[in-house]
């Protein structure tokens, strides 16, 4: 598959947030993968933690404005951005009031509000493919990273299949070792079904522990492909990956210099 185009999004990236394995992968792959000649745009959720006038944010209203309901309530899309230097990388930020605080915070609401988390990922993901169309730029490639990214798939194969901006997608996961106490929602079946998801896609959620192996399963019943982000990785995940038969690529240890890695394994899915 030819491979011009790959959106990143990501629960973190440095040096919007602290140093942490996966917030530095979140600015060093998309960099690299830039700088290896491919067309990136990368997201992340716009965090409490995050100092707008220090990290230079502004809103761009034209992407701005418009609804996005979960479990019939309306929350206000609002798209910020920043470039990152001297690498002049733009990143969008996605975010809400309802799910992200105005004032500086000292953690991640994902952690001092963990059981908003599944709305909070619903609101992030729809979010992102909302603004990509608006940006009318067409992926080849979709790279999810970090647990707030884990319906991401499901909504991209089932909500978005029809949709001419994410169609030919491959959806690429990568498996962290980030922090994920507090599981999902257990009315997330309900949420998922009130956005129109086909039954065959969800029926089993119903049933299924919304920890982290659960939501690990529920994404990789629906990407193309998985990456090993992190050097460390639960047996029991790991033996997910393996039953699920879908292409691999193992822990990358030096980011920077992996680009053509990376480009490799995108363009054999």
């Amino acid at each position: 598959m030819d491979v011009n185009k790959v959106l990143f999004i990501s629960q973190e990236i440095s040096p919007y947030l602290p140093n942490t394995p996966m917030a530095v992968t979140g600015r060093e792959l998309p960099q690299a993968v830039q700088e290896s000649g491919l067309e990136v745009r990368t997201f992340m959720p716009k965090y409490g933690f995050i100092n707008e006038r220090r990290n230079q944010l502004h809103e761009v209203i034209r992407l701005s404005g418009m609804n996005i309901t979960i479990d019939d309530a309306d929350h206000p899309l609002i798209i910020k951005v920043a470039t990152l230097q001297p690498v002049r990388m733009q990143v969008y930020f996605i975010y809400n009031e309802d799910y992200f605080t105005k004032n500086i915070t000292k953690e991640l609401e994902t952690v001092t509000s963990p059981s908003d988390n599944d709305e909070r990922s619903i609101f992030f993901v729809r979010g992102t493919l909302e603004t990509v169309k608006k940006l009318r730029w067409v992926p080849e490639v979709i790279h999810c990273t970090g647990m707030i990214t884990a319906l991401a798939p499901l909504y991209i194969k089932d909500y978005y299949a029809d949709d001419p901006s994410y169609q030919g997608a491959k959806v690429v996961y990568s498996l962290c070792d980030d922090d994920f106490s507090e599981p999902f929602d257990a009315r997330l079946y309900e949420k998922l079904k009130f956005d129109g998801m086909k039954e065959e896609n969800i029926a089993w959620t119903k049933d299924l522990a919304l920890d982290k192996v659960g939501l690990t399963k529920l994404a990789l019943q629906h990407c193309d492909g998985v990456v090993q982000a992190s050097e460390h990785i639960s047996d029991e995940i790991m033996a997910l990956v393996k039953e699920s038969g879908l292409p691999f690529l193992p822990y990358q240890a030096d980011i920077a210099g992996s680009a053509e890695a990376y480009k490799t394994f995108y363009e054999s899915l």
